[in-house]
């Protein structure tokens, strides 16, 4: 099965149909797929629904795709770096569902495993929990969250093997792992793809069985927040 395609748009080609779910890798600025994020952009695909911890910033991540409104919905945790989403959401243009982080990541984790719901003690007693079943476990109140099972998934990894497995940097491993396993397919952008043998079994992250395509690519390396020490 061929894993590796020659770009973004060659390995986002046939997978992208208008009201589609998508979820994204990433954190911040750290670990976006935005190669692949790009292609989205370039292909028009119009009413998508994106999980992601964030939105990235306005002209960044899924920012660019806000920018051209083709995001009808985000599943989000923080969104506090792009007016863009605060305008369009306060103007009643973008649906939002807020999630805590941990539950968000365990819903994409948890769809990946084939686990269609499962309870959490996050949220017990706030909005979060509005509309959802409420149970007990020890005389404790948990509520059910649902698993996130995506169309497609985008993630961005450091290196990769022609199977598909991938090992990621640092704090780019966050989100990235849960979400390449939610999706019916994952397509992960990588800095380098190595030959198939050549990674050590031991430091892979994320198995290639959950990784469909992939493609090497360029990546930008922003500072979300840049604070310096005065002189």
């Amino acid at each position: 099965m061929k894993k590796v395609y020659g770009s973004a748009s060659e390995a986002m080609d046939g997978l992208l149909f208008d009201g589609m779910f998508i979820a994204a890798g990433g954190f911040g600025l750290c670990g976006l797929p935005e190669n692949l994020l790009s292609a989205i952009r370039e292909a028009g695909t119009q009413n998508l629904t994106f999980a992601s911890n964030n939105a990235g910033v306005d002209d960044f991540g899924i920012g660019i795709l806000l920018q051209t409104r083709q995001v009808k919905k985000m599943i989000a945790s923080y969104v506090g770096e792009n007016d863009t989403f605060m305008q369009q959401y306060l103007s009643g243009e973008l649906e939002l569902e807020f999630n805590p982080q941990g539950t968000l990541a365990e819903r994409m984790r948890a769809a990946g495993c084939g686990i269609p719901g499962f309870y959490t003690k996050t949220g017990v007693g706030t909005v979060i929990a509005d509309g959802k079943e409420h149970k007990e476990f020890n005389g404790e109140t948990y509520i059910l969250e649902t698993g996130l099972f995506a169309d497609v998934s985008i993630v961005k990894a450091w290196k990769a093997d022609e199977t598909g497995n991938l090992v990621f940097r640092k704090t780019a491993r966050n989100f990235n792992p849960s979400a390449a396993m939610c999706g019916k397919v994952c397509v992960a952008e990588v800095e380098e793809i190595v030959p198939t043998g050549s990674l050590d079994p031991d430091l892979i992250h994320l198995p290639g069985i959950y990784v469909h395509r992939l493609i090497e690519g360029d990546h930008e390396k922003r500072i979300e927040q840049r604070t310096l020490r005065a002189s």
